[in-house]
């Protein structure tokens, strides 16, 4: 199965309004970054085990660690978990960034250094989401 197929069985695995809301913000990142590299993560880790909530990535960034060591993920993701659906943003360096600057705005969602949580798309302000994803996308570092 490619990665298209899987982020279409996984957005279609989840219940209702998830699946809806699932399905619009897989399309509003698709809008915001054409043409770009989709990733599919599965939630488990090289023994199969379960580690996190799978989820879909956009974009190519490169994670430098501290060892110099570096690896490629993704630079914009969505995933469902029990309460609703996140948003991490990648690549930011200012980890106060958007809680100050997109917190208040959003609308019902609570906002960390890279993650934005929400329990529906209808309780938040998906242009602000917006822009808060494009801000991400002009700070990252990325290649695709």
């Amino acid at each position: 199965m490619n990665v298209k197929e899987q982020i279409k069985k996984y957005i279609t695995s989840q219940p209702e309004p998830k699946h809806s809301d699932m399905q619009e913000l897989h399309r509003i990142m698709l809008d915001v970054m054409p043409a770009c590299k989709l990733w599919f993560l599965d939630g488990k880790d090289d023994k199969g085990k379960t580690v996190t909530n799978p989820n879909i990535g956009y974009r190519l960034h490169t994670i430098k660690y501290a060892d110099g060591k570096t690896r490629e993920f993704y630079q914009i993701g969505i995933s469902a978990n029990n309460t609703g659906i996140s948003v991490y943003i990648l690549g930011i360096n200012d980890k106060t960034y958007l809680a100050k600057t997109y917190g208040k705005k959003l609308g019902k969602a609570s906002v960390s250094g890279y993650c934005i949580k929400f329990k529906t798309l209808k309780d938040i302000n998906i242009d602000i989401l917006k822009a808060a994803i494009q801000y991400g996308v002009e700070q990252g570092k990325y290649t695709s």
